[in-house]
C-alpha cells in the first residue's frame, strides 16, 4: 500500500440505487467509503418505477423508508384500452394488506432520481458524498489493495472495489468477465419522461393494439409528468426509427386516438432492448460486482433495481467486517454463494413473466398486471443452501424461493412481528430491533435468559440480545403471539434465533443452545470480546 496517500477501505463505482445502498450500509458501519460516478451531474431519469416490498424493508433498515413512502405513491390501478377505448381495469394490489410478519403489502411508485436523492441525503449524514465526473478507466490489483486509474490521470487506492456501474459496467469489462446471455433484438421499446395534459393521474393507462402499444404511468411528485413506454416506430424498410419527441407524439396519437399535441414534452428518450445476461462470478480478488453490473433482466415484474438493492444489502455487512479486518476474506465468498443463484432465479422469473405478459396483451383486457405475482415481492427469497445457513438434521437445502410448507429455516428472510417493550409497555416491532449494523439474537421463553445474558456480555452491541417473554434485561412481550407464529415456535417452547445484519436468519437453536450461537458468531464476528 502507498505510504503517503491514505487508502480507502472500499471504493464504490457507480451511484445508482445499488451503489448508494451499499455506500450507506458501509458508512453506517464506520467504514471509510468513497463513491464515484463518471457522470458530470446527477441524472433526472425516472427509469425504475420503485422498490418492491423486500426493498422497502431494506430501506427501512437504512432509515429512509418514511421519506420514500411520503414522496412516492401506492401502485395504481391499470386501465387497458383497445382501439382507443377502455376495455378493462385491473388493480394488482387490491386486497393486499400488511400482515404482522410483512409490513409492506406492495411496492411503492417513485422515480429513480427521487430514490437516489433520498439515499444521497442519507449518505451525506455520514459525511460521504458522491464524487461526480470521476471515471474509472483501469484496475490494478495488489496483495493488499486495488489501484483504480481515473480518466483525469489521478488514481484511488482502496482495499476493495465494488462495481455498481450498470449493465455496460466498465468495471466488469476491466475484469474481463463474460456477460453471458442474450439480447432479444425483436423485443424493443422506446421509453422516456413526458408531459401530458388531461389524463386521469389516478390510473396507469395502457393502450394495446395489434400493431403496437403505448403505456403511460404518472410520475409521483410531478403535476403532469408521466413514464412513457411504447412499441417503436419503424420506417418503410422495417428499421427502427430513433426515439424523438415528434415520434412519441405520433405514437401517442396513433394508439390513444387523442390529439398528439396533448403530449407537450418528451425528455430522457431511450431505446430499450430486452437483455437476459449475467456473470458467472461476483468476485475477482478484491473487486466485486453488484446490481446490473452482474445481471440484467427483462423489466417485467420490476426486479432489476430491486435485485441490485438486495445484492448491496447482502454484501454490505460482509464487506464491512472484512475491509476493517474483523473477518476473513472468505466471508466475501458467501456473497457470490448466496446472490448468484438469486440472480439466475430472478432472470428466469422475469423472463417468464415477460413471456406471459406478451401473450396477455394480445387479448383485449390483457395488460401489465400479468407481470406482477407473489414472486415479484422479494419476500420469499432466502439462502437455505448457503454455508452460512446450517440446516437441522434431516432437512435439505432449498433454492432461492423458500417453501413455506417446511417452516422457517436458516437463510430465510427474518419476519417482522409487533411486540411490546416489557419494561415500558411501548409498542416495538421486531424490525425496529433488527434495524442497524448489528446481529440480533432473539430468545423465546424464560429458558433462554441465560443464553441471552451470555451473548450480550461477550459480544456487546455487535449482537443485540432480545428476550421474547424471557424475563431478560432487554425483553419484549409477544401479547398476540405474532412473533412465535412468524418464527414457528410453539407456545411454552423455548428457542434461540440469531438474525444476521441483513435480516436473514443465521441460526435456529434450542433454548439452551448458547454454545451453538457462540460457535456461529466466532466464525463471522471473531472470538467473544473481540468484536
Amino acid at each position: 500500500m502507498s505510504a503517503t496517500a491514505p487508502v480507502t477501505s472500499v471504493l464504490v463505482v457507480g451511484s445508482g440505487p445499488t451503489g448508494l445502498t451499499l455506500a450507506c450500509d458501509l458508512a453506517r458501519r464506520a467504514v471509510h467509503v468513497r463513491i464515484i460516478d463518471r457522470s458530470g451531474e446527477f441524472p433526472r431519469s425516472s427509469r425504475a418505477k420503485g422498490p418492491n416490498p423486500r426493498s422497502l424493508e431494506v430501506l427501512e433498515d437504512l432509515g429512509v423508508v418514511d421519506r420514500v413512502l411520503a414522496e412516492g405513491s401506492a401502485p395504481l390501478p391499470m386501465r387497458k384500452y383497445r382501439d382507443g377505448l377502455p376495455v378493462a381495469d385491473a388493480d394488482p394490489s387490491a386486497g393486499t394488506r400488511p400482515t404482522p410478519d410483512a409490513p409492506y403489502a406492495h411496492g411503492r411508485l417513485i422515480a429513480q432520481w427521487q430514490l437516489e436523492e433520498i439515499l444521497r441525503a442519507r449518505l451525506a449524514e455520514y459525511g460521504v458524498h458522491v464524487e461526480l465526473g470521476t471515471e474509472a478507466v483501469g484496475l490494478s490489483q495488489g496483495p493488499e489493495s486495488v489501484t483504480v486509474a481515473l480518466a483525469d490521470g489521478r488514481s484511488i487506492e482502496a482495499r476493495y472495489v465494488v462495481g455498481c456501474d450498470g449493465g455496460h459496467s466498465p468495471v466488469r469489462k476491466m475484469l474481463g468477465l463474460p456477460f453471458e446471455g442474450r439480447t432479444a433484438e425483436e423485443q424493443v421499446m422506446v421509453c422516456g419522461d413526458v408531459e401530458v395534459e388531461g389524463l386521469d393521474r389516478a390510473l396507469w393507462h395502457q393502450w394495446f393494439d395489434e400493431d403496437g402499444a403505448v403505456m403511460l404511468c404518472p410520475i409521483p411528485g410531478t403535476r403532469t409528468g408521466w413514464w412513457f413506454q411504447a412499441g417503436p416506430e419503424r420506417d418503410g424498410s422495417g428499421a427502427l426509427v430513433p426515439p424523438s419527441p415528434e415520434g412519441f407524439r405520433r405514437l401517442f396519437a396513433k394508439h390513444t386516438r387523442l390529439p398528439g399535441d396533448r403530449l407537450t414534452e418528451a425528455t430522457l428518450l431511450s431505446t430499450y432492448r430486452v437483455n437476459e445476461r449475467m456473470v458467472d462470478r461476483y468476485r475477482v480478488g478484491r473487486v466485486l460486482l453488484a446490481g446490473d453490473a452482474a445481471h440484467v433482466h427483462p423489466i417485467a415484474g420490476g426486479l432489476g433495481m430491486n435485485t441490485g438493492i438486495q445484492d448491496a444489502f447482502n454484501l454490505g455487512w460482509k464487506l464491512a467486517r472484512v475491509a476493517t479486518g474483523r473477518a476473513s476474506s472468505a466471508l466475501l465468498d458467501t456473497y457470490e454463494e448466496e446472490r448468484l443463484p438469486v440472480a439466475a432465479w430472478t432472470l428466469g422469473v422475469s423472463s417468464e413473466r415477460l413471456r406471459a405478459t406478451l401473450e396477455a396483451i394480445k387479448r383485449p383486457g390483457g395488460g401489465l398486471d400479468t407481470a406482477i405475482t407473489e414472486q415479484t415481492t422479494g419476500l420469499d427469497r432466502g439462502y437455505r443452501w448457503s454455508s452460512l445457513s446450517p440446516s437441522p438434521a434431516g432437512t435439505v437445502a432449498a433454492g432461492p424461493a423458500a417453501d413455506p410448507a417446511v417452516g422457517l429455516r436458516a437463510g430465510d428472510r427474518a419476519p417482522d412481528a409487533p411486540c411490546r417493550d416489557t419494561a415500558t409497555g411501548e409498542p416495538v416491532r421486531l424490525f425496529e430491533a433488527f434495524a442497524g449494523p448489528h446481529f440480533t439474537l432473539l430468545g423465546f421463553g424464560p429458558d433462554t435468559a441465560d443464553a441471552l445474558r451470555r451473548v450480550a456480555a461477550e459480544y456487546g452491541d455487535t449482537v443485540r440480545a432480545y428476550g421474547v417473554d424471557a424475563g431478560a434485561p432487554r425483553d419484549l412481550t409477544d401479547d398476540a403471539g405474532h412473533a412465535r407464529t412468524a418464527y414457528g415456535i410453539e407456545p411454552d417452547t423455548g428457542a434461540l434465533v440469531l438474525v444476521r445484519p441483513d435480516n436473514h436468519v443465521g441460526l435456529l437453536a434450542p433454548a439452551t443452545g448458547s454454545g451453538a450461537v457462540v460457535d456461529y458468531l466466532e466464525r463471522l464476528v471473531g472470538t467473544a470480546g473481540a468484536a
